[in-house]
C-alpha cells in the first residue's frame, strides 16, 4: 500500500480526534478538579489540529 501525502494526513486526522477525544474524556470522568478543565481544553486543541489537517488534504 503506497501512501501518499493525502493518505497520511487522514490517518493523522483519525488519530488526532481519537487522542482529543481520550483527553477530553480523562477531563470528564477521570479529574474532577481544576486539571479536568486542562485536559478538555488540550483535547479541543487536538480537534482543531485535526480540522486544519483535513483542511489540508487535496491541498498539499
Amino acid at each position: 500500500m503506497a501512501m501518499n501525502k493525502n493518505t497520511v494526513l487522514a490517518w493523522a486526522t483519525w488519530i488526532m480526534i481519537f487522542v482529543g477525544l481520550g483527553l477530553i474524556a480523562l477531563g470528564a470522568f477521570r479529574y474532577d478538579e481544576v486539571a479536568g478543565w486542562g485536559f478538555a481544553a488540550v483535547g479541543l486543541g487536538f480537534f482543531s489540529i485535526a480540522w486544519v489537517f483535513n483542511a489540508l488534504k487535496g491541498r498539499v
